[in-house]
């Protein structure tokens, strides 16, 4: 079994400067719009959205505002707190109606909810069942078997229901570039047996990567695939935040790249990410 403490507490840290690190950051907004989009195409709201590793919140609170009702949920005690807050937090608006100055409250308070939970133990849930299960920025990398999450969803899902998964692949084609500069490890450490220790606000724990040939195969019978694209195939990873900034022309044409080849064979199944999106068709 997965010991996912360090995990937690590495998170943890992380939650206080996350969102921040996220505003000004014009590819990782790209790459948020393209995983709404994706997910937003197959299941629009009305709908019941389960989110896995939801980190401070940002895509829940987005689909709670579109409509879905939306479950968050995280093992990082931080993370949580960041959800919370924003929960109950609340954002006042003036309107004039009928001659009259109103103040109306425009929260998400009962569309939005949270719960400290790991993704290996969703048979601890609170609610279902969900029409959605989504998982963004390669939270599942954490975890060396699939199979430990995937195990839960046919009891979570409503028929018909869609789980949209975004996770790290070993192909990573703006990594390989790295070998112009002589840097095989950055160059191909995705390929390492065993997975990476990742290093997350000073704390360490492992990470894996996985093929969507290997994704696919966590889910076993019931499932189809729905819809599968790369994710930030030729732009630069997340941790490249000023590089859109630097190079604004390039970084335009490798968007235009990525718009088109996203959803093609064989590219997407590299990239920063793939988005994967499988349809629950039932058990028999």
């Amino acid at each position: 079994m997965t010991d996912f403490t360090p995990v937690a507490e590495a998170f943890s840290r992380k939650a206080k400067v996350y969102d921040a690190f996220g505003q000004d950051h014009p590819n990782l907004a790209r790459m948020r719009a393209r995983v709404r989009q994706h997910l937003m195409r197959l299941r629009p709201p009305p709908a019941r959205l389960l989110e896995l590793n939801a980190g401070t919140g940002a895509d829940a609170v987005y689909f709670a505002q579109q409509g879905y009702r939306v479950l968050a949920t995280d093992i990082s005690p931080g993370m949580v707190a960041e959800i919370r807050a924003k929960i109950e937090k609340r954002e006042s608006r003036l309107e004039i109606r009928e001659s009259r100055l109103e103040i109306r409250e425009s929260g998400i308070g009962d569309r939005l909810s949270v719960q400290q939970l790991s993704f290996t133990d969703l048979d601890r849930l609170d609610d279902g069942p969900f029409d959605v299960v989504f998982s963004n920025m390669g939270g599942l990398n954490c975890i060396p078997d699939l199979a430990a999450v995937t195990r839960h969803l046919p009891g979570l899902l409503a028929p018909g229901g869609v789980v949209t998964f975004v996770i790290m692949p070993p192909i990573c084609p703006w990594e390989w570039t790295a070998v112009l500069r002589g840097d095989f490890r950055t160059a191909f450490r995705r390929l390492k047996p065993g997975g990476v220790l990742a290093n997350v606000e000073g704390v360490r724990f492992r990470t894996w990567y996985f093929t969507p040939r290997q994704a696919r195969r966590a889910f076993g019978p019931g499932f189809r695939t729905a819809r599968l694209e790369a994710l930030s195939l030729f732009t630069p990873p997340a941790d490249r935040k000023h590089f859109a900034h630097r190079f604004p022309r390039l970084y335009r044409a490798l968007a235009w790249l990525d718009d088109r080849l996203a959803p093609r064979f064989p590219f997407n199944h590299w990239g920063d990410f793939f988005v994967l999106s499988m349809r629950f068709e039932g058990v028999e």
